[in-house]
């Protein structure tokens, strides 16, 4: 890894991963959901989908074909608490895709017209989220679990907000987060440094300097909570879920292996009891997130509705032995070795390397190697294991949530 700051304070960083004929490439705005205002809910999503309308120099139609007429491809994601531009093509095609994101990044033109027909698609984007009872269930959750801070709030924002927002909002959003200040560019793949380096200071030499984010307050989320979202669905969705530390906390790694223990794969504990013994769910996992202020780890299941009452009773049994007992010592060594493996073969991939790459620049950590990593999550102690389950995987700590008749 190698990373270099310009001289307008952009971090530019870069992995070189031998044997691959690609390079992926992303942008990063430090400005996400978390950071704005009620009123405002859904505008730095509803800006990341805006720039695709037309820059200053690109139509959409050439946005659109800029990349794709050489086999790459281009993508966009709104976070709690980023903005990512990302795109993959050949390596020897580098130097367009960041003429383009560039591009997209600092030039759009934002116009009245566009915008009509973008706030549209968003609508119809939040409808879409409404109409898949999973991803609903899991927006629900979330508002509970965090109540009224702005991890709680939905990314996309309400029909509300988002017919509110105006162009003149979006430009105001632009002008002051779309700057040097926290944007970082990461490239991996078959990439040279200095080459990246060059690319980023040409064009990106037009960037503003920006204005500071809206801090994002203490979160103090509700836990022991169990809620009831009465609606006609085919199945009961049940998310359970507790606030824990930010990304920056070592019990991070902890945290990580409990969750694989008990709903990371088929030998996960939730699913050999829910699914395997039980019969009762064909879905059922763990999730985690580690923002910069907390964190969240949470299951899901969904199940027929007469047997809603069952599951949830067997999540809150294994979440009790969990508190109770924490792992094993067998157990740990093996949930050790499977995050290990997971970890290494996801890396593979240089897509999944450049969002680690930036990640350590986004949160200001120093770069940790694969080698150091593994040897972090392998230092992890039974008793941290057996702090963290008590502590965070007590069924009593829980938000609950069920979605259903």
């Amino acid at each position: 890894m190698a990373v270099t700051t310009l001289g307008s304070g952009i971090q530019v960083l870069s992995e070189s991963i031998p044997g691959v004929r690609s390079a992926a490439v992303g942008v990063w705005v430090p400005q996400g959901s978390a950071h704005e205002g009620e009123d405002v809910l859904g505008a730095s999503h509803l800006l990341e989908h805006m720039v695709f309308r037309g820059t200053q120099h690109r139509s959409r139609e050439q946005i659109a074909l800029a990349l794709e007429s050489l086999g790459g491809s281009l993508d966009a994601f709104t976070s709690r608490e980023h903005t990512s531009f990302q795109a993959r093509v050949l390596d020897e095609h580098l130097p367009q895709a960041l003429d383009v994101l560039a591009d997209l990044v600092l030039f759009p033109t934002l116009l009245d017209k566009d915008l009509r027909l973008e706030r549209r698609v968003v609508l119809e984007e939040i409808s879409t989220i409404e109409d898949t009872p999973e991803d609903f269930a899991f927006e629900l959750h979330s508002q509970h679990l965090w109540d009224r801070h702005p991890y709680g709030a939905s990314i996309l924002g309400t029909r509300d907000t988002v017919s509110a927002i105006g162009r003149d909002t979006l430009c105001d959003l632009h002008r002051g987060r779309y700057g040097a200040r926290g944007m970082v560019v990461a490239a991996t793949g078959n990439v040279a440094h200095d080459q990246v380096v060059e690319l980023a200071a040409h064009y990106f030499r037009r960037v503003a300097d920006g204005v500071p984010a809206t801090p994002i307050p203490e979160p103090r989320p509700v836990e022991g909570r169990e809620v009831h979202v009465r609606r006609e669905t085919a199945q009961t969705h049940i998310v359970a879920g507790t606030v824990t530390p930010p990304r920056a906390d070592r019990r991070r790694y902890a945290l990580v292996l409990l969750a694989a223990a008990m709903g990371g794969g088929m030998s996960s504990r939730l699913f050999r009891r829910i699914r395997e013994e039980l019969g009762l769910a064909y879905s059922v996992y763990t999730f985690q997130s580690f923002y910069s202020r907390a964190g969240i780890s949470g299951i899901y299941a969904g199940t027929r509705h007469d047997a809603a009452g069952q599951v949830i009773d067997a999540i809150r049994e294994e979440l009790a032995a969990l508190a109770r007992d924490g792992l094993p010592r067998n157990d740990l060594v093996q949930i050790k070795s499977q995050v290990k493996g997971q970890i290494m073969l996801s890396l593979e991939s240089p897509g999944t390397r450049l969002y680690r790459l930036a990640g350590f620049a986004l949160h200001q950590e120093p770069f940790t190697t694969l080698d150091e990593l593994l040897s972090r999550i392998d230092r992890v102690t039974e008793a941290e294991v057996a702090e963290c389950a008590a502590r965070f995987f007590h069924p009593d700590r829980q938000c609950l949530l069920r979605l259903g008749p």
